[in-house]
């Protein structure tokens, strides 16, 4: 069985200078309880790995408006004003990667690939500074592979194995970012026993810690 924990006890673990992948689309998601955690504790120059950046107020934009975030890797950063306005400040550093690319990137990680050749970005500023291939005349990016020392996954289910399942598309990213971090914590909507075989989507060996119930 896996280490039940608080949400205070998870975030107690990241400390300053980690890496940290965020599970979730937009709020959809999201272990929100783990991100507040980190918020009161001011744990700071975190690297970021997401989708996006959320919204204002809102669980990983927290972060962002905490200022406890050094730089972000994501798809797209639109919804939260306050990072685009960080970035052109100079207080943040922001990289943006396609979102199939960074999927990839990530996928790449779990599966210990040396990389994955992908032809979006050729010929934009994705391109730059980057080694590209051309493959039966066709060009491509090489993207490295991309981890995290930690994963903050959500679970709409999770059982006291780590096995988790999935409500509608709540597992977006959460599902690839369990395979590509040192260590995977997941903040479950329900504890239950044991899940039916049939529920699972990300198996519990991939999960070392869980975070449950409303009392967290």
């Amino acid at each position: 069985m896996k280490k039940i924990i608080s949400a205070k006890e998870a975030a107690n673990m990241i400390k300053d200078g980690s890496s940290i992948m965020v599970g979730g689309f937009l709020s959809c998601g999201t272990p929100d309880k783990i991100i507040d955690e980190l918020v009161k504790l001011n744990v700071s120059d975190l690297t970021m790995i997401c989708n996006d950046t959320s919204t204002p107020g809102n669980d990983r934009g927290k972060l962002i408006e905490n200022r406890q975030v050094k730089k972000v890797i994501a798809s797209h950063i639109g919804t939260n004003p306050e990072t685009g306005r960080q970035m052109h400040d100079g207080e943040i550093e922001v990289e943006l990667v396609p979102m199939g690319t960074l999927i990839e990137k990530i996928r790449a990680k779990g599966t210990g690939l040396g990389g994955v050749l992908t032809p979006t970005g050729v010929g934009t500023i994705i391109e730059e500074d980057k080694q590209t291939m051309t493959i039966d005349g066709k060009k491509y990016i090489f993207e490295k592979p991309l981890g995290a020392d930690f994963a903050l996954i959500y679970g709409t289910k999770v059982d006291r194995y780590g096995n988790v399942s999935f409500e509608g598309t709540t597992r977006n990213h959460n599902t690839i970012m369990a395979t590509a971090a040192e260590t995977v914590i997941v903040q479950a909507d329900e504890l239950v026993d044991c899940l039916d075989p049939n529920e699972v989507v990300i198996p519990g060996l991939f999960i070392d810690y869980v975070v449950a119930g409303e009392e967290n």
